[in-house]
C-alpha cells in the first residue's frame, strides 16, 4: 500500500523556520517525483515545490523561491521541505504528493497534510 506521511508542522513566529518531512512507503521504484503543496483556508491548493528523486533536481514556485528548499534522503525514503523566513501568509496545511509518471505535473498520491501556522 502506497503511503505518504507528513510531519514537522507547528506554530512559529514570523521570521522563523520549520522543516517538514514526507515519509514514503509502499513504492516499488524510486524514479518518481515528490511535490509539496499547501492550502490555506478559503484558497486554492498551491504547488510550491517538486523534486525528482532520481537526480535530485528541485523546482519551486515563485512565492517560496529563495526561502524554501526541498531535498531527499532516498535511503530513508523521505523528502524534506526546509522553510526559512516564514510569513503569516505561509499559514496553511502542507501536503506532499507523489507523481509516478509525469514528473512534477500530475500527482497520483497525496498525504494527509500537516498544519503550519505563522503568527505575526
Amino acid at each position: 500500500e502506497v503511503q505518504l506521511v507528513e510531519s514537522g508542522g507547528g506554530s512559529v513566529q514570523a521570521g522563523g523556520s520549520l522543516r517538514l518531512s514526507c515519509a514514503a512507503s509502499g513504492f516499488t521504484r524510486n524514479d518518481y517525483a515528490i511535490g509539496w503543496f499547501r492550502q490555506a483556508p478559503g484558497k486554492e491548493r498551491e504547488g510550491i515545490s517538486c523534486i525528482t528523486l532520481w537526480d535530485g533536481r528541485a523546482y519551486y514556485g515563485d512565492t517560496v523561491k529563495g526561502r524554501f528548499t526541498t531535498s531527499s534522503d532516498n535511503a530513508k525514503n523521505t523528502v524534506y521541505l526546509q522553510m526559512y523566513g516564514l510569513e503569516p501568509e505561509d499559514t496553511a496545511v502542507y501536503y506532499c504528493a507523489a507523481d509516478l509518471n509525469s514528473p512534477c505535473q500530475d500527482f497520483d498520491y497525496y498525504g494527509q497534510g500537516t498544519q503550519v501556522t505563522v503568527s505575526s
